[in-house]
């Protein structure tokens, strides 16, 4: 059985592999300041919850951009589960060029999903990753990570607006009954909901435009496929994106 880690800002998303198919998925709070021990017997818990053995666990993979976390999930995989992680990086065996300036700069979870896009969608394709930030990630037609862009997370709108101001409330990020908001929590939805989707359509148009007509467009995340309902160009949503693509990679090893 493979576990798959990746470690976001806010979430941490785990999977239980076996073989190719996923037969658990979970996910955590990034909590910063846990000790090796916290994690092992958060996960040592899940897996009897789930009625999985932890002795049959004989790969770690990780994808982390939270690097004060990492020595603690290293040291949780050799002392719960007897396995040094892998963590994967732009240098690591992934079976696509990388073409950023800097390979060492992009984060583990986007050259990821670069993976996984293109094994499962082929190129050219674009994955829009709506986590902490939304991130748009570039594959070609011939298999190289482009690089791609970065943008202010739904979550970090929300905490803005109601930081920075003195009246608007905090809400919930979800698709309003209308447009035109008629109160100020409707129209606080309606500018966070229709000014996400703008932008991402907005991104998409622009790099489709530039990839060509036949450019995969792929959504993950925790809101993917809320973004999709109202999306005129994504494609497909993929929940499991970047949990596939640690799995690709972790078989190539």
């Amino acid at each position: 059985m493979l576990l798959a880690l990746d470690v976001g800002n806010t979430n941490i998303t785990i999977g239980a592999f076996r073989a190719a198919e996923l037969i658990g998925r979970w996910r955590l709070r990034t909590i910063r300041e846990q000790t090796a021990d916290e994690w092992g017997i958060l996960l040592r818990n899940i897996f009897s919850l789930s009625h999985l053995d932890l002795d049959a666990v004989d790969g770690l993979v990780i994808s982390s951009v939270v690097p004060v976390i990492n020595p603690l999930l290293a040291e949780m995989g050799r002392k719960y589960f007897g396995k040094e992680p892998v963590f994967v990086n732009a240098e690591s065996d992934l079976g696509i060029r990388v073409g950023y300036d800097n390979p060492r700069d992009v984060g583990a979870d986007r050259v990821v999903n670069g993976v996984a896009a293109w094994n499962i969608y082929g190129g050219p394709a674009v994955v829009v990753d709506l986590g902490t930030a939304i991130t748009f990630d570039v594959i070609s037609h011939d298999g190289e990570y482009r690089g791609g862009l970065i943008c202010a997370g739904i979550g970090m709108a929300i905490s803005g607006l109601f930081s920075k101001t003195a009246l608007l409330p905090m809400v919930n990020f979800a698709a309003p009954q209308k447009l035109i908001g008629t109160n100020t929590m409707g129209s606080i939805q309606s500018g966070l909901y229709y000014g996400t989707l703008g932008m991402i359509d907005g991104i998409l148009t622009r790099l489709r435009d530039e990839l060509g007509p036949d450019t995969k467009l792929i959504a993950t995340g925790g809101n993917a496929r809320l973004i999709q309902e109202g999306s005129r160009l994504i494609q497909h949503v993929d929940e499991d994106l970047t949990l596939t693509g640690l799995r690709l990679i972790w078989e190539r090893a």
